[in-house]
């Protein structure tokens, strides 16, 4: 019998064929073959969610791609990753030797697509992979503990779990756990539930006998002193053995709330990386190998325009793409700007049908108690060019309207000096809390009128 991975290859070239690329990407690409038992091939889904959607759609389409592969098992069966971590718990609970268990692969949800082959590089994430690439070749040395933070959708999970996968082929042996921070709480509430210290104990031996541990979103450890308590000696524990930690965050560890100084210092004391929104050219790129993964022929001008509607996040952007090919397929037509913009245009919700570019600027400018005749006009000194930009910034965010028509009412820019101005804006409202600050304030105001 064929090794399973090439039948599953096998069968993810038939089914690329069969199921509209929406289904596929999101239903069929994530399963991954287990292992074959008495002629049935198990594949895993990611959650009990995913097993009930492929089970109840895509299961007659898998057994028969499964019959047009050679040398194939006879039958096909679904199961979960929970379902897995379920069987391993009660098969460790059975284990006489605790201190010998590994952590299992099912505790590591780890997504192969998240790698760093398919992390496109640029000026807004470069710090973030050079220093997780450089955890992933020699772990608990130079940079550790490792804290990347930025907005929600900007690739920190992608390069966090980059790090395990890369560990995961390099070292198969190492020891090592991905959670998020909402499931390191609920194990710890779990574990405190005994009277007699037992399941204490095991959460404990689980997190503190690790070669690697990653948490993500540590922000919602605010308001949560006993779990910042157990993160704090995790820590400790872990530090103390020169083993590696990586965290994330969609802010810095002096912007957490709430959050116990020793907690708080302890981030600190890490590598701490940001992770920008992107650039327009950076934004292209992305779309460009996710095309190319997907085996797309998308012109550039396409891809482009996509890019510049969608600015502050890319998972937003690719599930743009997403449509975009999907809409492709169903229309049998070369993706065009049509077909971009119906897949667009569904993308910004309005939070206010009645705003327009006067009450944009017009609350930026009493903000910053500024001329609007300075702000729309030629000045270029540092008192008009800041409210310009954010109100560039601002436009952009809440209208889906071309640059060059921004570009137009500022005074006849050129489309490349706005989105300059709205780049610089995006990234510093990641890095520079004053900034934030101000486009909140606006935001505010702008939805009050």
């Amino acid at each position: 019998m064929e090794d399973i991975t090439v039948i599953w290859q096998d069968m993810l070239s038939i089914l690329e064929v069969e199921v509209h690329s929406l289904g596929f990407d999101v239903w069929i690409k994530p399963l991954r073959p287990v292992k074959v038992e008495d002629g049935i091939l198990v594949l895993c889904a990611p959650s009990d969610g995913a097993k009930s959607e492929v089970l109840a759609r895509y299961l007659p389409l898998l057994k028969r791609a499964l019959r047009e592969v050679e040398g194939a098992p006879s039958g096909i069966t679904i199961v979960s990753e929970d379902e897995i971590a379920q069987k391993t718990e009660e098969k460790q609970k059975e284990q006489s030797q605790p201190s010998e268990r590994t952590t299992p692969r099912s505790e590591n949800p780890l997504n192969p697509q998240y790698n760093f082959a398919d992390f496109v590089v640029g000026k807004c994430n470069r710090m973030a992979y050079e220093t997780a690439l450089a955890v992933a070749e020699n772990p608990g040395t130079l940079y550790n503990p490792l804290f990347i933070y930025g907005d929600v959708g900007l690739g920190k999970t992608h390069i966090m779990q980059a790090i395990g996968n890369d560990l995961r082929l390099s070292r198969p042996n190492m020891k090592m756990l991905y959670v998020s921070t909402d499931t390191f709480i609920n194990e710890f509430i779990a574990s405190i539930r005994t009277a007699n210290g037992i399941n204490n104990q095991s959460f404990r031996d689980k997190y503190r006998n690790l070669d690697l541990l990653m948490i993500d979103d540590v922000q919602f450890l605010s308001k949560k002193p006993s779990t910042q308590e157990e993160v704090f000696h995790t820590f400790e524990a872990l530090k103390g053995a020169g083993k590696q930690m990586v965290f994330a965050s969609d802010r810095r560890p002096q912007d957490i709330p709430d959050l116990d100084s020793r907690v708080r210092s302890r981030f600190a004391s890490s590598m701490v990386v940001d992770v920008q929104p992107p650039d327009l050219e950076t934004r292209i790129a992305i779309l460009q190998k996710k095309a190319q993964k997907a085996k797309k022929n998308i012109d550039f001008d396409e891809l482009a325009f996509i890019a510049e509607h969608v600015t502050s996040n890319i998972r937003e952007m690719e599930g743009v793409l997403t449509k975009v090919m999907f809409l492709s397929k169903l229309y049998e037509r070369k993706v065009d700007r049509a077909i971009c913009q119906e897949a667009l245009k569904d993308y910004r919700v309005q939070e206010c049908d009645e705003i327009t570019v006067d009450e944009i600027v017009d609350c930026t400018c009493k903000y910053f108690n500024a001329q609007k005749a300075d702000v729309v006009g030629k000045k270029k000194n540092k008192e008009v060019v800041v409210p310009r930009q954010i109100a560039i910034y601002l436009i952009n965010e809440f209208m889906n309207i071309p640059l060059t028509t921004i570009g137009e009412y500022f005074g006849g820019r050129e489309h490349t000096t706005v989105m300059h101005a709205r780049d610089k804006i995006s990234a510093m409202v990641s890095s520079d809390p004053k900034t934030k600050t101000a486009v909140n304030d606006i935001k505010a105001m702008i939805l009050r009128k």
